[in-house]
């Protein structure tokens, strides 16, 4: 608790300037991110109008629908399998190589992520209806902006929900992997409460480091360092939208 109260001022005093700074980076971690979701939502949309159509080909997936060529390839064949995990190593990626890139290489790194993110989540549109994919997603952006406001504004240190939070997104992954071979409904939707539970957590942890990490770090004026904590802030709120936003919609979404 002391690393947090000494983490919240400089020399035991909040100095304007710390103030004003810390807003401009918070809203360049929101704006990052906003850019971010906005490409994978018209990604997304996109890809999977052209991937199906209402004209007739032997690949049909309901009554009056079907797959393009496009469709086909992407839902269809092993290519699939990259799809899914491209977003995955972009992740890691990204993680791993941020201290050798330039704050503006990051940005459009994390930007291409949020392309390749859009094609891996297009097949939601064929599993869903398009207007239970748009409720979903305006409940989890309200959700989601409170959890994030709390974050930033509670006096209560939260670091210590790390760990606790990362050991059950692995668990998560794991049960995930298993509930593939048993197929259980049941086991699905308690993934699913407990997905969002976890990553509603994260919400608020995350917000509240990156605001902890910008003081620590403010007055050695990096602005190199700062603009690049600005886009690995904007990357893990984005996955925490994202992952909340997938969890609710299996409890939430219309099956088409």
């Amino acid at each position: 608790m002391a690393q947090f109260e000494t983490a919240r001022t400089v020399g035991g005093v909040r100095t304007a300037a710390i103030d004003e700074g810390l807003r401009a980076h918070m809203n360049k971690v929101y704006g990052t991110m906003s850019v971010g979701m906005l490409i994978t939502a018209l990604a997304a949309w996109a890809i999977s109008g052209l991937a199906t159509t209402t004209v007739p080909t032997q690949y049909q997936i309901g009554a009056n629908e079907y797959l393009t060529q496009l469709g086909y390839l992407i839902y269809a064949t092993p290519l699939k399998w990259v799809i899914m995990f491209a977003p995955l190593a972009f992740v890691f990626g990204l993680s791993a190589m941020i201290n050798r890139m330039s704050a503006a290489t990051a940005q459009l790194v994390f930007y291409a992520f949020a392309l390749v993110m859009g094609l891996s989540l297009s097949s939601i549109f064929l599993i869903y209806t398009g207007f239970s994919i748009v409720q979903v997603f305006l409940i989890t952006a309200v959700a989601f902006a409170g959890l994030s406001i709390w974050g930033y504004t509670t006096k209560k240190d939260i670091s210590g929900w790390g760990s606790f939070l990362i050991m059950g997104v692995i668990g998560l992954i794991v049960a995930s992997i298993v509930n593939i071979f048993l197929g259980s409904p049941a086991i699905m939707f308690a993934i699913s409460i407990l997905g969002v539970l976890i990553f509603a957590g994260l919400t608020a942890y995350d917000t509240q480091k990156i605001k902890t990490d910008y003081i620590a770090h403010a007055a050695h004026g990096d602005s190199e360092w700062l603009g690049k904590a600005a886009i690995m802030g904007a990357l893990n709120l984005y996955l925490d939208f994202i992952n909340m936003f997938m969890f609710l919609l299996q409890l939430l979404g219309n099956r088409e």
